[in-house]
């Protein structure tokens, strides 16, 4: 499972403006220059967060981005959801080999676990919030550390040629 460059830009952005300013607003300069990234590319990004409800713009000399709500309130798995562009339904269409759609869609034993991951990977996000973030926690992190595979069962196999172990 692989954070975009698109989710991993935006919620720095979303940093950069939960950030205290002197004027209370950040500009789209000073973001993009603390980001490292375009202009035009933070603002795309500050767009795609506004119009998702996480910050609001200001115009005149102190205007800027600030957080629309209190970095309490924002989770990141709304954060990541708002920038995904929706990877989990292109899944399919992402990994179809040289056809328009992968030929497994009725038959398809993967695309569970994948639905699986994204769901923890969402469950995750959902108990870290940007406070968490700006302050170092890692309150949320560890959480990561709970979510366990199951451990496989030694078993003897039909195929005397495939030795099964279990994992330590």
């Amino acid at each position: 499972m692989k954070i975009s460059a698109q989710e991993e830009y935006g919620l720095r952005c979303l940093l950069s403006v939960a950030r205290p300013s002197p004027s209370g607003a950040h500009s789209l300069r000073q973001i993009a220059e603390a980001e490292g990234i375009s202009t035009a590319y933070a603002g795309k990004l500050l767009w795609i967060l506004s119009h998702a409800g996480l910050v609001k713009s200001s115009r005149g000399p102190k205007g800027g981005y600030s957080l629309a709500m209190s970095p309490s309130e924002i989770h990141l798995s709304d954060v990541i959801k708002v920038l995904d562009e929706d990877q989990m339904d292109h899944h399919c269409q992402t990994f179809s080999g040289d056809l328009a759609e992968c030929i497994h869609t009725d038959d398809c034993s993967i695309r569970p676990v994948v639905e699986g991951l994204h769901s923890l990977v969402r469950d995750v996000l959902s108990r870290i919030t940007l406070e968490q973030l700006m302050l170092g926690q890692a309150g949320g992190m560890t959480h990561l550390t709970k979510i366990r595979p199951a451990r496989p069962v030694a078993t003897e196999s039909p195929d005397p040629r495939i030795e099964h172990r279990s994992l330590p």
